[in-house]
């Protein structure tokens, strides 16, 4: 028996969330390439885990009877655990590459999910989101170029972060039944117990004019990680992934106006690819909602 599709009503309200998450954390990470290298990735984890905690202690205590039947709690640890490899590999490259860059490898990871959406989850992937998939990932090494990319070691982290990261994907859809706070809780508790040895480690004082940013990449963050979680409760992985091309122009955007990282052409042209396929990916789900109604 198929395993049932997600309705593109669905997939449109799954998309907005997703915008909002992309946006979010397109400006956390922002700031962390602006300060990532006077700290450790492990103390800037650290520190967003802890600003998070405090952003949502309200929540969790209003809600705390949605912990009285906690399950699973295997998966649960593997999330964060992939989440926790993923986000400090993923703060280390950001300090040390372009913006646009990190963005457009991260971009291997939606194909990653595509396939395993379809393996583990299930999931029913028509020819064209396929094609479209093929068109953006073109578009992503379009925009690279890596033949022209110095080594960093940067790269190798950001390489970490696809798989971890494509890993914490997976896992998530297989806990959307359990309630958005109590996902958000074990992922930045999480957070902060497994990557508080190594932050301790590399501690370093914090100086007083990075204080503010640090609790505006804990507020960005844990926004984000609400409106992703929102996002895989309304829509399917693989349109997901296809419409998370979106924040390589975005990325490209803030890399340009706030770190003068320059565009060429071919970067230009890749992104305008990347763009066409998720444009012509939403065109789709409202094509079909038209037939719907």
């Amino acid at each position: 028996m198929k395993a049932p599709s997600i309705a593109p009503r669905g997939n449109a309200v799954g998309g907005l969330w997703l915008l909002a998450d992309m946006s979010l954390n397109i400006w956390a990470l922002g700031i962390v390439k602006a300060i990532g290298l006077d700290y450790s990735s492990a103390q800037l984890v650290f520190l967003r885990a802890a600003t998070g905690l405090v952003l949502i202690a309200p929540w969790i205590w209003r809600s705390s009877s949605a912990f009285h039947m906690l399950d699973r709690l295997p998966l649960h640890f593997f999330r964060v655990l992939a989440s926790t490899i993923a986000l400090t590999t993923s703060f280390f490259a950001i300090a040390r590459l372009p913006l646009a860059l990190v963005t457009a490898i991260n971009f291997t990871r939606p194909i990653l999910t595509m396939v395993l959406a379809v393996i583990f989850l299930k999931e029913m992937i028509g020819p064209r989101r396929w094609i479209a998939a093929a068109v953006a990932f073109a578009g992503v090494l379009v925009a690279v170029n890596p033949a022209s990319v110095p080594f960093s070691w940067g790269l190798p982290a950001i390489a970490v972060t696809v798989f971890a990261g494509t890993a914490a994907v997976i896992l998530t859809r297989k806990l959307t039944d359990v309630p958005v706070v109590v996902m958000m809780t074990f992922y930045t508790g999480g957070l902060a117990v497994l990557i508080f040895p190594l932050a301790l480690v590399t501690w370093v004082p914090v100086q007083m004019d990075h204080i503010a940013p640090m609790i505006a990449i804990g507020i960005c963050a844990q926004c984000a990680q609400f409106c992703f979680l929102h996002a895989h409760r309304h829509a399917a992985a693989a349109f997901l992934a296809i419409l998370s091309y979106l924040s390589l122009p975005i990325s490209a955007g803030v890399g340009f106006f706030v770190f003068a990282e320059s565009l060429s052409p071919q970067f230009l042209f890749g992104a305008a690819l990347i763009v066409g396929a998720s444009a012509w990916t939403g065109w789709r789900q409202r094509h079909l909602m038209g037939q719907k109604r």
